[in-house]
């Protein structure tokens, strides 16, 4: 069972930073991240569904994601991969294009960085999303870019004990 009172959030300045313990291993939690069949599963806020997925895992590599809303909007994430330490951390950019403030997830110009530590047999996971500026967090932020996210943690963590 994951521990939800393990989690913590962080917002200043430019930045978001989600943090989540999941009872896991670390390669397992590093597999739902990576695998696009895994992410299919869980990316996204609930109800939410995911059409599409491509993640070319290498340095300069792109992933796209096509996630469908309920009411039918389809919303893009789009980012190239900047930094891959296996098991420890990626690192994406958001494609410059503007679209939706949260970017289904990698907001447009932002870096995110996603870091697996383990914790004792448990995965930290911390999500830190720096944004262009301060104008574009707040935007995200108004758009749920934290709940949407809780709620995408909350089904990779289903995922994880499937």
């Amino acid at each position: 069972m994951d521990a939800p009172a393990q989690s913590a959030n962080s917002i200043a300045g430019r930045e978001i930073v989600i943090k989540r313990v999941f009872d896991a291993p670390r390669e397992l939690v590093w597999a739902a991240w990576t695998d696009s069949g895994h992410i299919m599963q869980w990316w996204g806020p609930a109800g939410f569904n995911n059409e599409t997925c491509e993640s070319d895992l290498r340095v300069g590599g792109r992933f796209h994601l096509e996630m469908r809303a309920p009411d039918g909007k389809v919303y893009p994430c789009i980012g190239t991969f900047r930094e891959i330490v296996e098991s420890e951390r990626i690192v994406y950019e958001g494609e410059a294009a503007e679209g939706h403030p949260c970017g289904a997830g990698i907001p447009p110009r932002a870096t995110v960085t996603v870091s697996f530590a383990e914790q004792a047999g448990k995965t930290l996971l911390t999500l830190h999303t720096r944004f262009a500026s301060e104008e574009r967090k707040q935007a995200a932020s108004a758009a749920r870019f934290v709940v949407s996210w809780e709620d995408a943690l909350g089904r990779l963590a289903d995922t994880l004990h499937t």
